[in-house]
């Protein structure tokens, strides 16, 4: 495993996991209840504090095991949270959209978080995943863009489809041993993300999975495994330092299916073709391969260099290069 070693998808990638059936129906059970919203709960695993806008403190009622779907969902004054041992299960959407939610204690308990459990709580700066989950789903963190780091146990063998999408505050992540697929669109947006290691267990990244990660300048990637449609694409750092490191992984970087903005792919092949002026100079052929030819047939002389000519290539790779 190198540094911009690749590999193209033989088909795309299509995300086969149960992520549907979210319903983002919000309007059944959420009416204010008479006297207000309450500022402090207990949670005993039957209430459900949907848009609860007051709602600052909750604690739980012994035995609970799991946390029903949506039961926090919009409580945007919940800023703390301590899940207590023995909960296995955290429900979908459980607290999606807590924009004021800054720190979360999740049990080692927990085997499962559903889908668009965390999602677009923006307040949320770190995170452990219990070692018991195996696989991060749909949206379960998607939207929390003052995420800056998170765990991400050795058990995991998946990480679904907007896992960490638009996360534009992580910089750094760890994707363990043992994980095979990413989703599409797991990392799309995390802007802040400047390097990242996929193991060699992985066979699969979906179509955009990394798309718009535009500080990213380095990747670590098995050749084997298979690549989805613009999963790279307008990963600008990236590009930038592969045309810096190696020209041809450029062309590899921008292939359709990673990149399909027809713009930017010329101007890599006109890179490509600079490329090609540059070995001719840096390697020029034979005196007898270089000797033109006359419309008459007439051999002419052979050309000759100059100090200009050697300059050229170097001036137009440096402006190019501005262009990318």
């Amino acid at each position: 495993m190198s540094e911009f070693d690749f590999a193209y998808a033989d088909d795309y990638y299509s995300d086969d996991y149960s992520d549907d059936g979210y319903d983002e129906d919000y309007d059944d059970g959420y009416n204010e209840p008479d006297g207000g919203y309450p500022k402090t709960a207990v949670y005993s695993g039957t209430e459900n504090f949907g848009f609860n806008r007051e709602l600052t403190e909750v604690t739980f009622a012994q035995g609970v095991t799991s946390i029903a779907d949506k039961t926090f969902l919009r409580c945007s004054s919940l800023t703390a949270i301590t899940i207590p041992d023995g909960v296995t299960t955290i429900g979908k959407g459980a607290f999606s959209e807590c924009s004021s939610l800054a720190d979360i204690t999740i049990p080692d308990s927990v085997t499962t978080i559903g889908i668009h459990a965390f999602r677009a709580c923006s307040s949320l700066t770190a995170i452990t995943i219990p070692d018991g989950v195996t696989t991060i789903v749909c949206h379960a963190f998607g939207g929390c863009s003052s995420l800056t780091a998170i765990t991400i146990p050795d058990g995991v063998t998946r990480i679904g489809k907007l896992a960490f999408y638009i996360c534009s505050s992580l910089t750094s992540i760890t994707i363990p041993d043992g994980v095979t697929k990413i989703g599409y669109c797991a990392f799309e947006g995390c802007s802040s993300l400047t390097s990242i290691k996929i193991p060699d267990s992985v066979t699969m990244i979906g179509d955009e999975a990394f798309r718009d990660c535009s500080a990213l300048t380095k990747l670590i990637l098995s050749p084997a495994v298979s690549i989805g449609v613009d999963c790279f694409a307008n990963c600008t750092a990236l590009i930038a330092a592969a045309a810096d490191k190696n020209m041809p992984t450029v062309l590899d970087l921008l292939h359709y299916r990673w990149h399909r903005n027809v713009a930017v792919i010329e101007r890599v092949n006109a890179l490509l073709c600079l490329k090609g002026t540059w070995d001719h100079v840096e390697n020029p052929p034979r005196r007898s391969a270089r000797k033109r030819k006359r419309t008459d047939g007439v051999e002419a002389p052979p050309l000759r260099e100059s100090e200009a000519r050697e300059k050229i290539p170097k001036v137009l790779w440096r402006v190019i290069l501005e262009f990318l």
